[in-house]
Parts: C-alpha cells; structure tokens; sequence
C-alpha cells in the first residue's frame, strides 16, 4: 500500500507539469535488498555445517581412541581380537593416503602432468616419510600402552614445530602477537613435563597395569609428535625468501608428489606395523585373522568373532568416513564465509567436546556394567577385571570404562596426581589454540581454491582437528627480507557488456536497457567504494539500423527510434528526469550515441549501415572485439593515444555529483592501463537479456578465482507464453540441469550461450581464437559450423587453445524464446547442424585438445562420442519407442508395429525433398499433434500395463518411474525451479517432434544458411507493397507461388532494352534518382520544397565540392578487392519469405569512412543527426526541464547532510524557473538558447543568495555545475583522427559488405545440397541398420533370442515368471540409463558447490561506503594526476 502512494504522489507531481505524466515501470526497475528469507537461510546454512564439523569431528576422534583402546595390552580382549583392531588402526590411517592416492592420481592421468624436479621431489618424499613415521609409532606403538584420557590430551603436542617457525621468521604483522607462538611452544613443553610427571606418580603409586618401561613410551610419543609436527611444515616456511621458490615450484607437480608420497606413506605404515609387532612384540599369529566359524568352536565362540568383525569393520568406517567428511565440512565452512562459527568454533572445540561426551558416557553408563562395584572408584575399577567373559555388557564402554580406570583414580594411596593429567590436557589444548590464533581472523575471498585455504590436500585422520587447524594457510607470510605481503585484495577489472540487437520489440529493448541500469545502480560512483570491485561499460549494436527515404535521405529506422524512445523512458524511472549527457557521433560504419548513467558509467549505442558493414551477430561480434579488445587495449598501451578534453565546461558535465574529472570514456580508457587483459571481460549479450547485477558478478568470479576459465555461462530461462514456450522451458530446464552441470563437471561446457556469457579478454585475444573467427565461410561444411551457431563455435575455438569453459547454475538470465512453431524449427535448423558440426570438429582434434586442455581428458571425449551417438540415433529410437507405443495402444505385434512406426518419418523426409519450408513446417505441426496423442496414450498405457502387470519392476515400467523419480528429485534441488517439473508432460508427447521430425527438417534444410528468426519489419514490408504494378498469387494444396513486378523491374528491363538496342549508349541517369513522385502527397510538396529553397553561391560550391568528393570515394571504394564469399547472396536464394532481397543493394550517398581530417570539418551533418538530436532536445522543455533541475540538485547534494538547504534550492530554483518561463512557453516547447542563457543566469544568481545565506558557498560551484548540466544541450561530436582511422581500416580489412556474383552463388549452393545429401544418407544409414536389427530381432521371435528377466513384485517378492527382452534394446535402454545416471551424479555435485557459492555471494552482496569529499579548487588536478595523466599548458 505505501508503494502505491509513493507512485501516486510522484504521478501527482509530474502532472503539475504536462498533460502527460505517464510513464512505463518495468519490472525490475525497483532497488534489489537484501532478501530476509535468504539471510535466515545462509545462517541455517553456516549452522548446520559447524554442526556437521563437530560431529564428525568428535565421531573422528572418539573411534580412534576406541581402536586404540581395544589394542591396549591391559584390554580384556584376546590377543586374537586384539590382533584384529590393531589391523583396523592400520587401516585408518591408510584411508587418507589411499584417497588422495585415487584423487592425485585421477588428475596426472586425465587433467595435466608436469615432471618433477628430482631436488626438490626428493626432500618432499623425505619429509612424508618421517610424517608417516612419526605417525605410524603414535598410533600403533604408543597409544595401545597409554589410557585413553592421556590418548586423548597427547595429540595435542603436533604444533611444536609450527610454533618455532612461526617465532623464527616472525610471521605476525603486529610485534606483540608473537607472543601467541611462544606461549603455545611453553604451554606444549609444560604438557610433556606433566605427562612425565604423572605417568611417574602412577608407577611409584602402583596404580594397577602401569610398569616401569611407561617412561620408554612417553619419551618415543614426544619424538613420534615432533615428527608429525613435520607435517605442517610448508604453512610457515612460505614466509622464506629460499623455500618460496621451492614451494612455487612444489605447486607445478604437486599431483605427481602426492601420488609418490602417498605410496611412500602407506609403505612406512605397513613397515611400522611389521616391524613392531612381528619383530619386537612377536605377537601377530597369521592363523588368527581368520574369522570364519570352525566345527570345533561353539556357539557363544562364533557370535565373540562375528561381534569382533562387526565392532572392527563398524568403528573402520565411522573414523574413516567421518574424518573425511569432517574434512570436506570444514572446506566448505571456509568457502561460505563462516570460518569462526562454523570452522575455527567447532574445530577448536572438539577436544573438549571428546572429554566432555565420554564423561557423560563413563558417568552414565558405568553403573548399567552387570557385575561392576559401584560403592567406590577403586571398588569399581577392581570389579572390571571379571567383566570380560560375562558377553552381558557393550565391549566399547567396558574397555573405555577400564581405560579409564588406568589413570590415578584408580590409585589405593591418592588420587589428586589426576589432577596433573586434568593440567596436561588444559596445556596442550590452550597451546593448539595459541598457535593457530589466526584463523580466527582468517580472510576469504569471495571464492576460493582450496588449495589457497589449506596448504595440503592430505588430512591426517587420526588428528583431524589438529590437521585442519594447522594446515590452514597462513595469510601473513612477510619476512624481514621481503618488503612486501602477499595481498589478498581482489583486483580491479574491466567489464563491457556487448549487446547485439537485430529487430527487437520495445518491450525486448527494454529489458536489455533496465538490467544495464539496474547495473549502473548496482555499480554505483566510482568513487564509492564497493566490494565487487569492477569498472564497466554497456554497447548496443544495433544491425540494420538506417533506412533509405523516397527522397534519398538515410534516417534511422523505426527500431532505432524505439530504443531512443526506451532509452529515454529508463533513463526517466530510475531519476525521474531525462538522460543529462547525450552525444551524437557520426562513424564509418553509420553512427554512435553516447549515454552517461545516472551514476556515471558509459552507455553505448553502435548503429550500423548494413550498406557499410557486414550485418548479422557473428560480425557485430568481430565488430566490438576488435574495437574493445583491440583498438581500446592498443591506446591503453600508449597512453598517448588517449584523447585529452579539450573543453573543461563539457567535462564537468560528466559526473552527476558535480565532481570534474576526464570525459568518462577517456576515464575509463586511462583506468585500463592498470588492467590486465586477463582481467579485461567481454560479457556478450541478446537485445532481449534480462538479468540482475548478481548474476553477472558470479560469472565475474569464476574468471577471477581460476585463471585457465577463458568464458562462463549462466542458467537460461526462456520466456514468453505458449504451448512452445512450456516445451523449452523444461528443455532448457533438463539441458541445464543435467547436461550442462555434466560437461561442467567431468570436463568443459562446449557452448556458452551468446545471449548470457562472460569471455576472458585474453582468451580471445589468443592464437587462433580471434583471429580465426574472423574467417569468411567460403565452404558449405564453414556455412554451417561459422555462420549458423557461431557461439558454439568460438568456445570449441577456446577449448581447442587450452581455455575452460564453466557454467554457473546460480547466474540466471532470463531470455525471449520462439512461442511460433515455425520461429521454433528455423532456430533449431540453426542449432542442429552447427551443434553437430562443432562437436565433431572437437572430437576429430581430440588428440590435440587433451594436450592442450587440462580440463579435457580422454575419458570426456569418450563421454562426448557416447552422447553424439545417442543423438545420431535419437531418430530411430523415437521410431522404436513410436512402435512401442503402437503395441501397448493398439496391440499390435512388434514387426508390424516397428513398420507402421518408420512409414511416417520416411513420408515426411520425402516431403522436405520436394516441398518448401514453409509447407515442411505446417506438415510437421500436423503430424507433431497426431504424434502428442499417440504419445500420451502411451503413456496411459504404460500405466495401465503396469497394473495390470501387478508391478512396475520391468524394463519399461522401471525406466519411467526411475525417469519419473530422478526428474522429480532434481526438481526438487532446484527449488528456486520446481515449477519447470509441471510442463514435463508437454516435454514428452512433443518428444517424437522434437527429436524424429526436427532432425529430419534440420538435416533436409542444412543448405539453407538464413538466420530463420526476426526476418521480417515493418520497412521491408511497406517496401514490398510500393510501386506494385502487377501481383499474382498461384496455391495447389501446399504450395504457393508469388509472381510480383514491381516499378523497379520495369525500369530496369526497359534499361536493359535500351542497351540492347543501343550498347553505345552509357546509362548515367539511374531511374530511381530521376522518378518523378508517384503519390499525390509528393507531388504537392515537391513544388514547396523547390519554392522555399534559396540556393547561395557557396552552397552551390559546397554542393560540388561534395559531389566531386563522393565521386572520389566512390573509386576508391570500388578498388577495395572483394573477399568471394555468398553469406549474404545465399541468404537471399534460400530465404522464403524473401526479407533479405535488398541486403546488398547499395544506396548513392556520400560514406564518411571516406574523408580525411580536412574534408569532415567541412562536411555537413548527415540527414539521420538532426531528427535524433531533436528527440532528445525535449529534455529542454519547460515541463522537464523543471522536473530535470529538482532531480539533479537533489543528486548533486545527497551526501552533504544538508537536506534543509537542499530541498530550499530546490523550492527556490523551480519559482525561477517558473517565473522566467510560465507566461513566455508552453510545457511542451523547447527553450531556445537565449531563453537558456537567460535562465541559466537567473537560476545561478538564485542559487548564489540561498547558499551565501546559508553560509555553503563551498557548495557554489557545485550548485551551478548540476544548473549547467540540467541546461546543457546533445552535442554533435566527431570522432578523433585515429579512432576514425581504425574503423576505416576494420572496414576495409573485415567487415566490409559482402558482395558476390552469380556463379560463386551457385557453386556454394551445390556444395551446400551436396553437404545436405551427405549427412542425411549418413543419418539414414545408421537409424535404418538400427531399426533393421531390432526388427529381425522381433521377427524371429523372443523364444529364440531373448534376456529373461524374473519378474519381481514391488514387495521384492518373485513372481516366479520371467520376462523377455531383445538384448538390442535392453543394451541401449541401460546405456542410456547409464549415462542419464552419470549425468545425476553430476548434477548433485554441482548443486553443493554452487550452493556454497551463492551462500558466499550472499554474505558479500554489495556494501556500499559514501565518501563525503569537500569542494576543493584543486581538486580537478588531483583527479587527473590520479588517473595518470598529466595537464599540459595546451590542455588549459
């Protein structure tokens, strides 16, 4: 209710002014907040993943001080069972070499293998063996001869090591915090002293089962510890100036290192275990691990074993299992930001929380032991003795309670020396807390690597908390040799959002226009500090975007006109006030208009003359690369190539809060020189995008967290309403969830879509990246792989350089997709061929591309030659599952049911041979609803035979309600999505259309090369019912036939009568120039032009001074060497509806590219300028120009606490304005510029009493820069010699029109059909071998060759019959299961990490800091001085 007050009393207030105060508010166009429902949720997030590390942290531990236990020499277990848990001890600590093992050597073998330098491979190998050493004696030797309570405290003497080396290189940034290490190193060695202490008080004390060698094992556990402090050794050694290189280059092979270290690691252990209880103790009877019952043994001695095997195997895999996930947990507590609460909290605390958990246990429990004394602790450890044959108490509690029983409780003549080991454990845990004190302060990034939260990939598990807390990295790594640390502050980077429009709606312009804005909010003042820290720039290229009047004049078309009109509207929601800053730039390829925001970044309009420029997306695309990658990258190069403002009035009209810098675009230019083009981005977008700023800034930080990611995707949502609206959106929905998160996962996405993508500018800048993609299609096989997918085709470009690709489920972008049925095939005869076209491009330079790509290994090419085999027989499959569905319908037996399946495919191909697109299309409709109620009849009757059946559990059944389930789960872990699951049935009875009669029409209609979607506008139309002399229309069932002569055929046939009859005669007078006009409209007012025009001398001059010049360039134009290419002529052959039949008519007129420096100062404005300038010039009417002054005061003063004086300047302001305008204009009149100049000088004389009242007039000239800029008219620019210079020569050398003749046409056109028969004889080959096979297979009959399968109940029961099923299809059923199954898997492990990402964003969302600067008069000085450019006295 309140929203629509504010709205009303914003209405109110514009109406006060025009009659027309209504405006358009898109949605979206609202400020984004922080959404409290997501807040709660990323708390519930952080709190259960600190749960989660507690708990299996404290399982972790607890089982290890259970095996170790129950291997204790005192234990009441035999030596049998003791033999067994000290087997399963080995095992625990072999897990974690074992899994690193798989995982390193997973990525040597399939990602990316460096060799090893020999030095340095061999003290790492070194160092792990003494590690696993020290580790192995802890474990196996010491810990089964102390009690559990000194287990449990002993552990905590590993962070020795780091202690002194954090003292010895003086890792704290602040003096005083070494403190912390010296006090951890003294709390340690006072643990050592009281352990010796009180293991002395025992044996003098004569506590029961303590000798005298005790003393052996305390001083081999300090030695043991000391060695596996060794462990960590890399954390602290970072900081020195001769390991840093070691370590750098450690980084380069550490998958190889791991594989080695981990074999060398499992070898000591065994060695260890061998050599101690082999060879020393001598107490390891081979015989014994032999559990399986035996005649001899009775009863109870069978269950003692299967109860020993069940209490091993089971506290196995609790230690395990838990010790990874504890792992795996506080990772992922690292990477959502919640290091203290959910990492450093429950980590720090798992020991106490051990101690804590077994005292409850021994305290509760020990009373339910049957047979134990509990009228005293001596009593009661006495009673203990007898309890291990009585099989009536939990082995676990009473070998934990007899544990216990070891200490000095237990102790005839004093118990308070239990005191020193209470002090032991208070030590050693308060010396692990002050030596890992700073990560309690540890700093992440947005995201981040693992590997740059921890230092190693292992994890020891019989220390897991210990092992998380030192191997996490230490930030501070400064030493006194070096002078600088490692910063952790995110670099600065570029992004320029690239646009391409062709035919847009105004409501698709419009949300294009909205998310830039929202992005520009989202951004902010680039001198406000802001998190995601990044500049940015918005381009609109907009295709075809001028049309030819009947009098010759190139204006813009009405799709220019629309955005200028959208533009506009935005501009007005997001300020409530007209765009203040408007440039008009005429360019070589058509024109350019300049926007600044509302909060100062840059916005773009490129409108391009398909007479002077290649249309269509590809060459939009070579157009802003080369011009953002190349041209910008090249001044930013040399910074004297940067333009210097010559106009100091135009540059303080820049900024919207009065500051005066550089004109923005030279700004931003000059910011690039501290850029890298690693950090430079390219986000391509459609003219339709709609997206919010976090959808951009996740794909941001994919390219900035991982440096081999040469472009990122995000998730498209068609929209838009409609039967083929619901098909695509759960296409879109399945391709996302499943097939993309696949390729993310187990190698590269293969095409990131050019409507949604973010690009690493120096990925395209790479070898044979940019450069190739600049190739002309010349080929039929180019046609198809450049022109018709040509995103597709610049990631395969990517991936075959070595760049990765990713996909970010969490970056939504919302589209416009096909809602006709012939748009839908057009874009999919598109999408087919070229998908197909670029993935085997790929899979035949496979061998290359593994080399090159880390991200792709073999396994990935076999995973992709799997899925394009899947496709290829997609078309008999449909027909198999077509029969399938004849058979349960109709009942029908398979061979005849498979040959009534293919008749209707076969009918259709022969109807793409010989019909025309259009009719192929109505046919497909047709025949695609006959399919969708054959298809869901089938599914009723898979229903209807399941119940009858008594069961789901056959082939079919199972595979639909699997097919069912797994949808329906994958639904739900896209909650944000769950809704795409209700058009799921639409999916499948479109599935004969989509996969069977699409193919079919893509393949058959491969040669056509035309774009297939947007073809037709309103000026082509128009252009077709002009001058119609004759038009005949000739229809026979599906076919059409248009003969149409219009009054330009006519004059071109009588031309060519003329010179005929005589050749001699040069046609010079072109019958187009000299039509006399033809409409009575024309007639009257060529008598008025004629009559009004007043021709002077110098006009006359200047006329032929032009006309010579247009002349001139005209040859010079001629002499540019055409590159032979029919992109454009095919497109005009193949096109139906002929839309394109005039793309390469040229129109006489004079081209800028053309002129020199000279000749444009002299040249007028082009017919387009002025009818764009005066749209814009009604900013300056009274009516807005009131609402324009009060906005901009308002903007100029936001940050000055002075909202009193601000809203009377505004108050003040608006009576001037209305007494020096009301009685002399009308609200909608433009103000001329005397009327200005007068105002101006009213309003700041105004401006200068309010504020010298207020004793502000430090905010004068602030005040007076908002009035000039509110008054400031569009300017007219020209573009700078050298940019102008570039554009001619991209012109010339890239992107200059296409213009081909007859007999090239026809020779792409044969090699285009003759593509065409070569893929569908190839697709048809292969589907009909296919569907031959399946159909002998029937045809000889299920007795003789068949898979019985038993026929099982749902309660798991056997029918006791048997179901039979050709194994042809049983194999490609349970293939494609397979890959539908791997493809889950994947899906499952992409949503945890784009979970953990999202949680991360959302606890970093955007933070804005206002900087409350002064007016100062040398502040336009600094401001330069810190952008790196100096001013020179020509400059002033």
């Amino acid at each position: 209710m309140e929203e629509l007050k504010f709205r009303g009393r914003k209405r109110e207030g514009r109406h006060r002014d025009t009659w027309d105060p209504f405006q358009l508010n898109p949605i979206g166009a609202e400020k984004e907040e922080k959404r409290r429902c997501f807040e709660l949720f990323q708390h519930l997030v952080a709190a259960l993943v600190g749960i989660m590390v507690l708990s299996s942290a404290v399982i972790s531990k607890g089982s290890l001080l259970v095996l170790s236990t129950l291997t204790s020499p005192t234990s009441t277990r035999t030596s049998k069972e003791r033999q067994y848990y000290m087997l399963m001890l080995v095992g625990c600590l072999v897990m974690p070499n074992l899994l690193v093992f798989l995982k390193s050597l997973w990525k040597c073998a399939f990602k990316k293998f460096v060799p090893p330098n020999m030095r340095t491979m061999g003290i790492v190998c070194g160092i792990e063996c003494l590690v696993s050493l020290g580790t192995s004696i802890l474990v196996l030797v010491v810990m089964p001869q102390f009690d559990v309570l000194t287990n449990l405290f002993i552990s905590g003497g590993v962070c020795m090591l780091s202690s002194v080396l954090q003292i010895a290189f003086r890792l704290q940034r602040e003096n005083w915090k070494i403190i912390f290490p010296i006090c951890s190193l003294m709390l340690v060695l006072t643990g050592y002293f009281l352990l010796g202490a009180d293991y002395y008080v025992r044996v003098t004390s004569y506590v029961s089962g303590q000798e005298k060698d005790c003393y052996w094992y305390v001083g081999i556990a300090v030695f043991a510890s000391f060695l596996v402090s060794l462990n960590w050794w890399e954390n602290p050694m970072q900081a020195s100036n001769n390991m840093h290189d070691m370590l750098a280059e450690l980084d380069t092979f550490r998958d190889f290192a791991f594989v080695i270290s981990s074999l060398l690691r499992v070898v000591v252990i065994a060695a260890v275990y061998l050599i101690y209880h082999v060879l020393i103790q001598e107490n390891i009877v081979w015989s014994d691990f032999d559990f399986t019952p035996k005649a001899d043994e009775d009863e109870s001695t069978i269950a003692r074993h299967k109860e020993t095997l069940d209490i091993g195997l089971t506290v196995l895999f609790l230690q395990a299992f838990f010790s990874a996930a504890c792992h795996w947990f506080g990772v992922v507590a690292c990477k959502i930001h919640s290091v203290r609460m959910s990492f450093a909290f429950p980590v720090c605390f798992t020991g106490p929380a051990v101690l804590i958990l077994g005292m409850i246990l021994f305290l509760t429990q020990s009373q339910y032991l049957a047979g134990a004394d509990t009228t005293s602790i001596i009593d009661f450890c006495s009673s203990l003795v007898d309890l291990s044959t009585k099989n009536t108490s939990s082995v676990v509690m009473l070998e934990l309670t007899k544990s216990i029983c070891r200490t000095s409780l237990s102790s005839h003549y004093w118990t308070w020396p239990f005191s020193l080991l209470a002090l032991e454990g208070i030590c050693m845990w308060l010396g692990l807390i002050t030596c890992t004190y700073y990560v309690w302060n540890f700093k992440v990034q947005r995201i981040e690597r693992t590997t740059e939260l921890f230092v190693r990939r292992l994890y020891e598990s019989a220390f897991i908390d210990l092992s998380l807390l030192l191997n996490t990295k230490m930030k501070v790594v400064q030493t006194r040799n070096q002078e600088s640390s490692v910063v952790d502050d995110v670099e600065n980077c570029v992004i320029y959002l690239c646009a391409t429009m062709w035919h847009e709606t105004y409501d698709e312009m419009l949300k294009i226009l909205t998310s830039m804005f929202r992005l520009d909010r989202y951004r902010g003042d680039p001198k406000e500090e802001h998190k995601d820290v990044f500049d940015f720039e918005c381009h609109i290229f907009v295709d075809d975007a001028f049309m030819i009047e009947k009098d010759g004049k190139k204006l813009i078309n009405e799709y220019v006109t629309d955005l200028i009109h959208v533009v506009i509207e935005v501009y007005r929601v997001f300020t409530n006030k007209e765009p203040d800053d408007v440039s008009i730039i005429e360019t070589p390829y058509g024109g350019r208009l300049m926007f600044v925001m509302p909060e100062g970044n840059m916005l773009y309009f490129h409108l391009k003359d398909k007479q002077l420029i290649r249309n269509k997306k590809r060459w939009s695309q070579i157009m802003y690369l080369y011009y953002l990658l190349g041209w910008k990258g090249y001044i930013v190069k040399n910074p004297q190539k940067i333009t210097r403002q010559n106009n100091p009035c135009r540059a303080s009209l820049i900024s919207l809060d009065g500051e005066s810098f550089l004109v923005p675009q030279h700004d931003n230019d000059s910011k690039r020189k501290h850029i890298s083009d690693d950090n430079t981005y390219i986000m391509a977008l459609d003219g339709d995008t709609d997206f919010h700023p976090a959808a951009l800034i996740l794909l941001v930080d994919r390219l900035r967290k991982y440096s081999n990611v040469g472009a990122a995707c995000g998730r498209i949502h068609p929209t838009g309403m409609g039967p083929m609206v619901w098909y695509q959106k759960f296409e879109y929905a399945v391709g996302h969830w499943l097939q993309k998160t696949a390729e993310h996962v187990f190698g590269s996405v293969l095409c990131s879509p050019g409507c949604f993508s973010l690009f690493r500018g120096s990925a395209l800048m790479d070898d044979n990246v940019l450069k190739r993609y600049t190739t002309t299609a010349t080929r039929a096989s180019e046609y198809v792989q450049y022109d018709q997918g040509e995103d597709r085709w610049l990631c395969t470009l990517l991936l075959q350089q070595g760049w990765r690709v990713e996909y970010n489920a969490a970056s939504d972008a919302y589209t416009n997709s096909p809602q006709e049925f012939k748009e839908f095939y057009n874009q999919r005869r598109r999408w087919g061929p070229s998908t197909l076209a670029n993935t085997l491009d790929l899979l035949h330079s496979g061998n290359e591309t593994v080399k090159r790509n880390s991200s792709i290994s073999r396994l990935y090419i076999f995973y992709q030659i799997f899925t394009v085999s899947s496709s290829i027989l997609g078309p008999a499959s449909v027909s198999l599952m077509i029969a399938g569905a004849f058979q349960f319908v109709f009942q029908i037996e398979g061979t005849l049911s498979i040959i009534i399946s293919v008749i209707p495919p076969i009918f259709y191909m022969f109807i793409c041979f010989l019909a025309k697109p259009n009719a192929q299309i109505t046919i497909a409709a047709i025949m695609s609803v006959l399919y969708a109620f054959l298809m869901l009849a089938s599914f009723f009757a898979i229903i209807g035979d399941m119940a009858m059946q008594g069961t789901f559990i056959t082939p079919t059944g199972l595979f639909l309600v699997s097919m069912a389930a797994m949808y329906l789960v994958t639904a739900i872990l896209h909650p944000q999505e769950f809704s795409m699951i209700i058009y799921g049935l639409m999916y499948f009875i479109c599935i004969p259309s989509g996969y069977l009669l699409l193919t079919i029409y893509s393949l058959v209609n491969m040669h056509i090369v035309t774009w297939g979607t947007r073809e037709t506008n309103k000026e082509k139309e128009q252009k077709k019912t002009q001058n119609v002399l004759c038009d005949r229309n000739c229809k026979l069932c599906c076919w059409d036939m248009t003969l149409q002569v219009t009054q330009e055929t006519d004059n071109l046939m009588l031309q060519q009568l003329q010179q005929a009859v005589n050749p001699n005669t040069q046609v010079t007078q072109q019958v187009v120039h000299e039509q006399k006009p033809n409409t009575k409209e024309e007639k009257n007012n060529a008598p008025n032009e004629e009559n009004n025009e007043e021709i002077s001398p110098e006009l006359l001059d200047r006329k032929r001074t032009k006309k010579d010049k247009d002349l001139e360039y005209d040859t010079s134009f001629d002499s540019i060497p055409k590159k032979e290419s029919a992109y454009s002529s095919i497109e005009d052959d193949n096109n139906d509806n002929h839309d394109d039949d005039d793309d390469n008519m040229l129109y006489d007129g004079s081209l800028n590219s053309g002129f020199n420096e000279e000749e444009r100062e002299f040249a007028p404005q082009s017919d387009w300028v002025q009818p764009v300038k005066e749209e814009f010039l009604k900013k300056l009417t009274y009516a807005n120009l009131k609402r324009n002054l009060q906005e901009q005061i308002r903007y100029t003063l936001r940050n000055k606490n002075q909202e009193d004086v601000c809203e009377e300047l505004v108050m003040m302001l608006t009576d001037t304005v209305n007494g020096e305008l009301k009685d002399k204009v009308g609200p909608e009149d433009v103000l001329s510029d005397s009327q200005l100049e007068e105002l101006q000088y009213a309003l700041n004389e105004a401006a200068r009493r309010i504020l010298k009242t207020n004793r502000l007039e430090r905010l004068e000239r602030r005040v007076k820069r908002a009035i000039e800029k509110t008054l400031i008219a569009p300017q007219v620019e020209k573009l700078t010699e050298d940019e102008h210079d570039f554009w001619k020569k991209l012109l010339e050398r890239y992107l200059a029109p296409i213009i081909d003749d007859k007999a090239h046409k026809e020779e792409v056109t044969r090699e285009l059909k003759s593509l065409r028969n070569k893929a569908v004889f190839l697709y048809f080959i292969v589907n009909v071998l296919w569907i031959v096979a399946t159909f002998f297979l029937q045809a000889i009959g299920n007795d003789v060759i068949s898979i019985k399968i038993q026929k099982v109940w749902p309660n798991g029961t056997s029918s006791g019959e048997y179901l039979k099923v050709e194994p042809l299809s049983l194999m490609f059923l349970l293939s494609f299961a397979v890959l539908l199954v791997v493809q889950f898997l994947a899906m499952l492990y992409h949503r945890v990490y784009t979970l953990i990402h999202v949680v991360s964003y959302r606890s970093t969302e955007k933070d804005y800091i206002p900087k409350d600067e002064e007016d100062e008069e040398g502040m336009i000085l600094e401001n330069q001085i810190a952008n790196g450019l100096v001013i020179t006295s020509d400059d002033l």
